[in-house]
């Protein structure tokens, strides 16, 4: 952050994972952003089912401000929301005792594929339509910060973390060829990066919006949970 925060004026600043709470220190996090951008309004994004190990986290929050959490609904499943009672309780709870601000989202709703297939079997689109794949996304106007450099976008930020876990398919070389903006840009470099629209590597996403309904999250998270038990 701080290689940034006197060069970009944020408006917004997304705390994000993978899951964040699964971090141990994710209350410093808030206070981390808030230091480098003292104007920006700070959202912790999660699915919920580990903000109870955070009693820390409401506090920090009511003492910022202009922070909240956005609770991420990833499935409209009896089971799923039953599985999340404890975090709606708890959240509110948070909501009534510190006066924070808490957003439920039905994320589910606007699930679409990034990718053909899955693991080793994962491959870009390539619709050949790069303009059309970046109006329909979702994250175009979001930039990644991550290990120091900023991204176009998420997918193409985590890529190589995909590729270090999977062997994938030489279609991804290009993508992963990707160059993220270095701290050590210079100032036209960096507008030119932020005004940027459309480009080649926005072609490893679908040119239309394909729908993609989720299996129950919860039943993974119940598997690894017992393993981690037998463990």
């Amino acid at each position: 952050m701080g290689l940034w925060s006197r060069r970009l004026a944020v408006s917004q600043f997304h705390l994000l994972g993978g899951e964040p709470t699964i971090h141990p220190d994710l209350p410093d996090f808030v206070t981390l952003a808030r230091r480098h951008w003292p104007d920006a309004f700070i959202r912790i994004r999660t699915n919920g089912f580990f903000l109870h190990r955070h009693p820390r986290l409401p506090a920090v929050l009511a003492a910022d401000g202009r922070a909240a959490i956005n609770v991420a609904v990833h499935h409209d499943s009896a089971e799923y929301r039953e599985h999340l009672q404890p975090t709606f309780a708890l959240v509110e709870r948070w909501r009534r005792d510190f006066g924070i601000r808490v957003d439920i989202d039905r994320s589910f709703t606007g699930w679409t594929q990034r990718y053909r297939g899955f693991g080793v079997t994962m491959e870009p689109f390539e619709d050949d339509a790069p303009r059309a794949s970046w109006e329909i996304c979702q994250a175009r106007n979001c930039k990644q910060l991550f290990e120091g450099k900023i991204y176009k976008c998420a997918p193409l930020a985590y890529l190589g973390m995909q590729k270090a876990k999977y062997d994938l398919s030489p279609k991804w070389d290009f993508y992963l060829g990707y160059q993220a903006l270095d701290p050590a840009c210079s100032d036209r470099e960096l507008d030119a990066f932020i005004a940027k629209e459309d480009e080649p590597y926005c072609a490893m996403c679908s040119a239309r919006r394909r729908p993609l309904e989720l299996t129950i999250p919860i039943r993974r998270q119940q598997t690894s949970r017992t393993a981690a038990r037998v463990d």
